[in-house]
């Protein structure tokens, strides 16, 4: 079931007016992000307020998610004498069947989730259309067989959409739709329906349809199949740990056909049971006569296929992102009036941290900025493209609302005038104010050279990691009148004037370096929108303790994440794996018990403003290991080009343990990939892939186990402001209507022509069948020439620059003999065995990797 976006506060309503002292607490379930861990900050703070005890636990991946089903959510349930409850997944489980993992829809058994309702709040795409249109228990009905699937919803849920006359308390799964659903998955709503009231039938294969069938290497596997995985005496781990975990009744985004659940229908001759009783039929003329048992199966068939054909296309679009859950929290936190400057600061971090990692409606993918002469071309707009710049303008607009400008002399101070933000106001300032903030990295707590040397902005557009690319650096230093001496030591000890003229400085000459984006334009040259600020970043203070940026927030938390607590080095640097490297064996598993640890420290920071300060050298650190070995790479041209993709390997070197993490190793990726997206336009003068960039592997060795870790990022580009713009969705889709009903008048008028001709064969002794097998063939080709264009005019349009990483890994696992490990709720993530990763890559390079 999906809950609209307009009745987002409804379930927490109902909670609020439900909860009492005897209750189960509220169980939440956090993925390892730092989106997904400020959503359960705001959460949390939420139930707090109404004194409604909950539980916390962090989630590593999919077979760690099983277990607790195992563990903790299947005794919940009634019928295992649990008094039932609430579970709350906060980035965790929209791409698989939940009721399946959880343990609350056992396989074969009619009472499913014994009053466990489960809120699914999930940024990652593409759905699991077995929790939007299904995830609910059937009612009960006296005949089971009169009872379809559809009939047998709960009152107030209608097509998967939950209405206002919804009682929330009997259990199931419930998706927050931020907008998607009701805009894009009209027509997989329609099939994935039409599929669960679908008599069985079983489909042979041998009975043609009049449609060609999709070939063996697009087929995706079925459900309850079990992946490929190294075996438990190479890495002493059970055997459904090492996989994501099977699904069983409906599809995941790897086996995308719904094998849901349904009651028992009728058999396909009891629909012909008043036309076979020859002594029921009335004398006289006779009607035209109905089609044959024959005739009827072979429309069901046709009809199924079609169906699954709409269901299979929208899981291998491609992986994707959608707002960001905290964003999505806060919306929740404005419909119940509890909207304030703490919620609203975790807001702004999550979203920021989302284009840390390259999260975007392109799925994981290096950024693509629009250059000098391209302002308004499509890539322009950056980071989610319209939709991202909407939700920033959303978040500004809330932070002068939430935090007045404060005047002196009776004028603004200086957060309107272009400064970078370093200082409170007062000792009690907490406020969050809108700052100019430059592509720097982590500017206040590092030197102005440092931080522009470990940009990776700059570091794509200046090619730094060479000799000449560090000459350029510093011929730009030097037309802005900043000595060495001067950049080198600490941002907030530089000399006043030479701040307050940074940014008139950098805007002065950004341009010569091909570094239009570096800081926001000035309000002056008409792009501001009447002092909107567009571009700006977001700052606050904690008095004179501290004042970070949301990237700083950001940057840090993903460095609490991916490397943990650590002690200061004797030379300055960190050593981040004093405790890590004892704790890895060879399953893994306590590695990631490990990465759950780390969890605690990044949310415990959130409020603390001094252990969140104490990771800034463990994010310096991070980020000095990201310049090292990228430049590394790109300096020593150990960068292959493969057929679908570019590739590289991180095998040796300093570093090499720390991108043993999936998200360290992600932020390696998609530096590498923009340095190589801006290498291809000055070579080029354009980028790859229909300007999208090229495609990129990355994989890291882990020697103690003996596996590699593989990202795949995208291009970069897709569908930014297209796919996500609101309002040429709408026009697209009247258009789309108009032609459906041109398409259904004229498919009338061919049917009653069809009528015709046949009654007219059958009165000229015709056998019947081969009749029906020759109009039932030529309806399909003529629906088949109606709809192929449009088909893929709208595949190309919603797929266009999608991450398909996921579907290849899969398909390879699917064709090869490679043992591979796929737990990671990034599906662009695997672990690959080390010798199989040759075969593995071989295969993976020819298949489509980018939408």
């Amino acid at each position: 079931m999906y809950l609209p976006r307009d009745l987002v506060s409804k379930l927490y309503v109902h909670l609020q007016s439900t909860r009492h002292p005897l209750s189960p607490p509220v169980l939440i379930l956090v993925a390892l992000e730092p989106d997904a861990l400020c959503a359960c900050r705001i959460l949390t703070t939420l139930l707090k307020h109404d004194y409604i005890p909950h539980k916390i636990q962090p989630v590593a991946g999919y077979g760690d998610l099983e277990r607790i089903g195992q563990e903790l959510i299947s005794p919940m349930t009634m019928n295992k004498g649990g008094n039932g409850g609430i579970v709350v997944c906060l980035g965790v489980g929209g791409m698989v069947d939940l009721g399946t993992i959880l343990g609350l829809e056992p396989e074969g058994e009619e009472a499913t989730f014994g009053g466990v309702e489960v809120w699914v709040i999930d940024s990652h795409r593409p759905w699991n259309l077995g929790n939007v249109f299904g995830g609910f228990p059937l009612e009960h009905v006296i005949e089971e067989a009169s009872g379809s699937y559809r009939s047998r919803t709960p009152k107030g849920v209608t097509g998967g959409k939950i209405d206002r006359a919804y009682r929330p308390g009997k259990g199931g799964v419930i998706v927050f739709d931020d907008g998607d659903i009701e805009e894009d998955l009209t027509a997989e709503r329609d099939a994935y329906l039409a599929l669960v009231d679908m008599p069985d039938i079983e489909d042979d294969g041998h009975e043609s349809d009049g449609t060609d069938d999709e070939s063996d290497e697009d087929e995706p596997s079925r459900a309850g199949q079990k992946r490929k995985s190294w075996s438990d005496q190479d890495m002493g781990d059970s055997g459904d740990d090492n996989v994501r975990p099977r699904q069983k009744r409906r599809s995941n985004s790897s086996t995308p056909i719904p094998d849901s659940p349904r009651p028992r229908q009728r058999g396909l001759m009891s629909l012909r049971d008043d036309y076979d009783d020859e002594d029921a039929m009335p004398s006289g003329p006779q009607p035209l006569k109905k089609p044959s048992a024959r005739t009827l199966r072979r429309r069901l068939l046709r009809l199924k296929r079609q169906n699954e054909g709409t269901l299979r296309k929208y899981y291998r679009l491609g992986t994707a992102y959608a707002e960001p859950i905290s964003a999505v929290m806060y919306c929740l936190a404005s419909e119940l009036g509890r909207e304030d400057n703490d919620l609203l600061w975790l807001t702004i971090v999550g979203v920021s941290s989302m284009e840390l990692y390259g999260k975007s409606s392109a799925g994981v993918a290096a950024p693509v900025r629009g250059s000098s002469d391209s302002r308004n071309s499509r890539t322009a707009t950056g980071w989610f493209g319209v939709r991202g710049a909407r939700i920033r303008q959303l978040l500004r607009d809330e932070v002068r609302r939430l935090n007045p400008p404060a005047l002196e002399n009776g004028k603004l101070t200086s957060e309107s005038q272009g400064v970078i933000l370093t200082s409170a106001r007062s000792p009690e300032d907490t406020s969050i104010r809108l700052s100019p903030e430059p592509r720097f990295l982590l500017v206040r707590h590092w030197s102005l050279y440092d931080s522009m040397l470990h940009s990776p902005y700059l570091a794509s557009r200046l090619k730094i990691w060479n000799e000449s690319g560090l000459k350029r650096l510093h011929m730009l230093l030097a037309k802005m009148g900043v000595s060495l001496v001067q950049c080198k030591q600490s941002y907030v000890h530089m000399d006043i004037q030479l701040k307050r003229d940074l940014r008139t400085k950098l805007l002065k000459y950004a341009a010569q370096y091909n570094l239009d984006d570096l800081v926001p334009r000035a309000e002056t040259d008409g792009r501001d929108r009447g002092g909107a600020k567009d571009g700006w970043g977001f700052v606050r203070s904690w008095g004179w303790r501290a004042t970070l940026s949301a990237q700083d927030v950001g940057v840090i938390l993903g460095a609490l994440l991916e490397v943990g607590k650590a002690s200061a080095h004797k030379r300055g640097e960190v050593n981040p794996f004093q405790a890590s490297q004892v704790l890895e064996d060879e399953d893994g598993l306590q590695q990631e018990q490990e990465w759950v640890s780390r969890f605690w420290a990044a949310y415990d920071s959130l409020e603390d403003i001094n252990a969140l300060k104490a990771g800034v050298p463990t994010a310096q650190h991070l980020h000095r290991a990201i310049f090292r070995t990228g430049s590394s790479i790109i300096s020593k041209r150990q960068i292959k080009h493969l057929r679908a993709f570019r590739m590289c390997l991180v095998k040796e070197g300093p570093d090499v343990s720390l991108f043993n993490h999936p998200s360290a190793l992600t932020k390696l990726a998609l530096w590498i990939g923009e340095a190589i997206a801006e290498q291809e336009k000055d070579t080029r003068g354009r980028l790859s892939h229909g300007g999208r960039g090229t495609p990129l592997v990355v994989a890291s060795l882990n020697e103690k186990r003996g596996v590699y870790v593989v990202v795949g990022t995208g291009g970069g580009g897709g569908p930014d402001t297209t796919f996500l713009d609101r309002e040429a969705n709408k026009k697209k889709k009247a258009e789309r209507e108009a032609k459906v009903k041109i398409r259904a008048e004229r498919r009338k008028t061919k049917e009653k022509i069809k009528e015709e001709k046949r009654a007219a064969r059958i009165a000229a002794g015709e056998d019947e069948d081969d009749i029906d097998d020759e109009t039932e063939s030529d309806a399909s080709d003529s629906d088949s020439d109606d709809d192929e264009e449009d088909n893929d005019t709208e595949e190309r349009y919603r797929g266009y620059g999608l991450n398909k990483f996921g579907t290849a890994f899969q398909d390879v696992v699917n064709e090869t003999s490679a043992r591979v490990r796929i737990d990671s709720f990034e599906h662009c993530v695997v672990e690959v065995k080390k010798e199989d990763l040759g075969g593995f890559l071989e295969s993976l390079s020819m298949k489509t990797v980018v939408g």
